[in-house]
């Protein structure tokens, strides 16, 4: 009885997932002073309209918030979306990131990605950092997926190499 259950539990279950996954990397630059930037990763539609925060690193461990004060720095984001959040926003704020590369995934079962409708959209990951510069970068992609493939870019000064990898 039990592998039956068993059997018929896997038969109703999905067998797969679109998945998005974002990789980011924070290179290490050679400055007098260093701080780790501050980094806004979201979609936009094709008509540059914000759709879904996927994550905001900063500074949490200020006291008394300090840390969400210089989010305006990250102009995009801000006027799009940030300015409208009231911060920490539950799974997707979080610490600042180290040098190296960052790896975030989401699947369609689970917002935001459950709730994006068909169409043209753009992965936007943009980086501010104290006595540093800010960058933009912008990965077009279609939902839903049809067929797995990555796009790449690279950033000049802030950001390193960003992929975005998409299974259907």
């Amino acid at each position: 009885m039990r592998k039956g259950l068993a059997l018929s539990l896997l038969l109703a279950a999905p067998v797969s997932a679109a998945e998005l996954t974002a990789s980011v990397e924070i290179p290490r630059l050679r400055v007098a002073e260093y701080h780790r930037p501050y980094v806004a990763i979201w979609i936009e539609g094709a008509d540059q309209r914000h759709v879904a925060n996927l994550a905001v690193w900063y500074d949490v461990t200020l006291k008394d918030a300090e840390g969400e004060k210089w989010l305006k720095d990250l102009r995009q984001w801000w006027r799009r979306s940030g300015r409208k959040l009231d911060m920490p926003v539950d799974g997707v704020s979080g610490a600042t990131r180290a040098v190296g590369t960052h790896t975030l995934t989401f699947d369609d079962a689970h917002q935001p990605l459950a709730s994006l409708e068909p169409g043209s959209y753009q992965l936007v990951v943009e980086a501010a950092r104290e006595v540093g510069g800010r960058e933009l970068v912008k990965l077009p992609f279609s939902w839903p997926v049809e067929a797995a493939h990555t796009e790449h870019a690279k950033g000049e000064t802030e950001l390193g190499a960003i992929a975005l990898t998409l299974t259907p």
